[in-house]
């Protein structure tokens, strides 16, 4: 089945013809939006004919609209307006500008624009100059400069400039990058004796909540870290090393002599 209709237009429609125009449009068109507002009907030669009067009308229509757009243009070209709005100090729009908000402006300065002519190319959000272009038609068309201004006095050009300790930073950079291999100099390390949160060597105390069995090994250095004791360790201690003799308590002691 075709999905396309043949329609005979009876009154004029936007961007798919005028009166008297025989048109294919897609059946979901024309049975949604065509037919049941009476726009368009069955095309016969008996209608066409009787169409014929009123086609020349919109003929007529047509060809005084076109003129009247084309003096517009003419007038258009070139033409700066400014629109002010509200923004942060950085000069952010809280809004962006829409179609509807320059044709706005522009009929009221005596421009006979709707928002489906006007074309903007990016969004609009900061204060800046844009160039926003009108289009009535694929040869009418017109570039016109659009300037957002903030509606308070701004200062951009101090937040623009650059710290001055940032310019002083980034030349001590470049400066050390062109000394020795070309590498930047790194950033220098606390001495850790001037740290507070640091205790110096020597100086190494338990905290009072230090739990039982930790402390430093007997005979580390001063400032070494605690271990804990184990029963492997204490065992280990109390064997003598090679070539020593056990000293003990239970150690036999020698036998007397016997009497002759």
């Amino acid at each position: 089945m075709p999905r396309a209709l043949k329609l005979l237009l009876i009154e004029n429609v936007d961007n798919l013809g005028i009166v008297g125009d025989v048109v294919s449009v897609r059946k979901g068109y024309a049975r949604n939006f065509l037919l049941p507002r009476s726009l368009a009907t069955t095309p016969s030669d008996e209608k066409i004919k009787e169409l014929a009067g009123k086609r020349a009308d919109a003929e007529r229509q047509l060809a005084e609209l076109r003129k009247k757009r084309e003096g517009i243009i003419s007038k258009l070209e070139g033409l700066e307006i400014k629109l002010e709005r509200s923004c942060n100090d950085q000069g952010i729009l809280y809004g962006a500008v829409t179609q509807q908000d320059v044709a706005t402006l522009l009929r009221t300065q005596g421009y006979e624009v709707v928002a489906r002519d006007v074309r903007i190319g990016q969004s609009i959000k900061r204060v800046d100059s844009y160039e926003i272009h009108v289009k009535f038609a694929s040869d009418l068309e017109a570039t016109i400069k659009l300037v957002i201004a903030a509606d308070r006095p701004l200062d951009l050009k101090k937040d623009s400039e650059p710290a001055p300790d940032a310019d002083v930073k980034e030349g001590a950079q470049a400066e050390a990058a062109a000394k020795g291999d070309g590498r930047p100099e790194r950033r220098d390390r606390r001495d850790r004796e001037d740290r507070p949160d640091r205790r110096k060597r020597g100086d190494f105390t338990l905290p009072p909540e230090t739990p039982k069995g930790w402390g430093p090994a007997p005979g580390a250095a001063a400032g070494a870290p605690a271990k804990p004791d184990s029963g492997k360790d204490a065992a280990d201690a109390a064997k003598p090393a090679k070539g020593e003799k056990k000293d003990s308590k239970d150690a036999k002691a020698p036998k007397p002599k016997s009497k002759a």
